[in-house]
């Protein structure tokens, strides 16, 4: 029975993204960036309830740019599910805009990328990323650099937070999480990491039985004091309670 409904729900997908790319292509050179935007979000919602996933939201998420969001990074749903609950500009590493399918529709979302093993495209993110922030926009980054397993939360990297600092924007940090729909109790099943493939992956979660995808939403905040190291440390201990519930 999994089995006919993970078949049902990649269908529908196939279709969702199909259909995403037809609206970028055909759609998008005629909308607004605001109206763009709209259209990100309300299909972030459609994929997930195709997914078989109910979108939760708890907290607060900002009104309106200049702001970063900080968030744990478990799944390849982390992205649509942040979208889902509040557009907002990623920051992806450069390989993903080669992706079929998936990089066409991250850059039509306003995806910046980085080549991370570059210390001079670093920079340059930085000053894009500042600009970006400057200019009223809201920012997402996962400074855990990777995904985890959703048990523990790695160590943040503080580099990104410089935009943030140059820009003197606030953060917001946020934690993700997955709950099965009838116990209440977390679920596993949508992480990826490791060796782990994507198609696997993807292929359990769709197997799964209902779940919610929880977006928890703190309180935006200012560096102050602290330097990006500092900050950094902080907001890691935000995450990880606000994930916790």
């Amino acid at each position: 029975m999994r089995g006919l409904v993970a078949c049902w729900r990649v269908v529908r997908l196939m279709v969702h993204l199909l259909h995403g790319l037809m609206v970028v292509a055909l759609r998008f050179p005629t909308l607004a960036p605001t109206q763009q935007q709209a259209r990100v979000q309300a299909w972030s919602l459609a994929l997930l309830r195709h997914a078989g996933i109910r979108l939760v939201v708890q907290g607060q998420p900002a009104v309106q740019g200049p702001v970063m969001l900080v968030a744990n990074h478990i799944s390849w749903l982390d992205i649509p599910v942040l979208h889902a609950a509040r557009y907002c500009r990623f920051i992806s590493k450069s390989d993903v805009q080669g992706w079929p399918l998936i990089g066409a529709l991250a850059t039509a979302a306003g995806t910046l990328y980085i080549e991370r093993s570059s210390r001079r495209d670093a920079m340059r993110m930085v000053r894009a990323m500042q600009k970006s922030l400057e200019d009223g926009e809201v920012l997402a980054v996962f400074p855990e650099g990777t995904t985890g397993d959703g048990r523990a939360l790695l160590p943040f990297h503080a580099n990104l937070l410089q935009a943030a600092l140059e820009a003197q924007a606030p953060v917001q940090p946020v934690g993700l999480r997955f709950v099965e729909r009838a116990t209440g109790e977390v679920c596993f099943y949508p992480s990826y990491q490791g060796d782990e493939t994507l198609v696997g992956s993807v292929w359990r979660t769709l197997s799964c039985p209902a779940i919610d995808a929880v977006v928890h939403f703190g309180c935006p905040e200012l560096a102050g004091e602290r330097d990006r190291r500092a900050w950094a440390q902080h907001l890691h201990q935000v995450v990880d309670a606000l994930r916790k519930g």
